[in-house]
């Protein structure tokens, strides 16, 4: 039987579930290959850093779900959540991704729009008279 681990990792308002499941390396997102689902190369290297730090790209198949949110905030989510996983398999991953900050959950949010202003922060135009 195959013993499969899951983590959650969140990033602005997305939420990824990873599995991972011993196996010869492939990594799948919302049922796609990695390199369709993030076709630039700068959020799949961001998303995938923990399996290339770890040296287990290889050992490992992944399965991840994400919702919400834009890619940027996906490819951080995804990240968190196979650092997680990494981390519950092998507890000596946790030193590794402590020094690149894999394990550090962001917590920049959307800051909310208030009433009486135009954005979060702008207000509408002032007139003296």
């Amino acid at each position: 039987m195959k013993e499969v681990i899951n983590a959650v990792g969140r990033r602005k308002t997305s939420v990824a579930r990873a599995f991972l499941a011993p196996g010869k390396g492939s990594v799948s997102v919302n049922k796609l290959p990695v390199e369709e689902y993030f076709r630039d190369d700068q959020r799949r290297h961001e998303a995938l850093r923990p399996l290339q730090l770890s040296g287990k790209s290889d050992e490992f198949d992944v399965k991840v779900n994400v919702c919400g949110g834009g890619i940027s905030g996906q490819a951080g989510a995804v990240s968190l959540a196979i650092a997680r996983a990494l981390v519950e398999f092998d507890e000596e991953n946790r030193l590794l991704f402590r020094k690149d900050r894999l394990l550090t959950r962001d917590p920049r949010m959307v800051e909310r729009k208030k009433y009486g202003q135009k954005k979060a922060r702008k207000r509408f135009q002032f007139s003296k008279r």
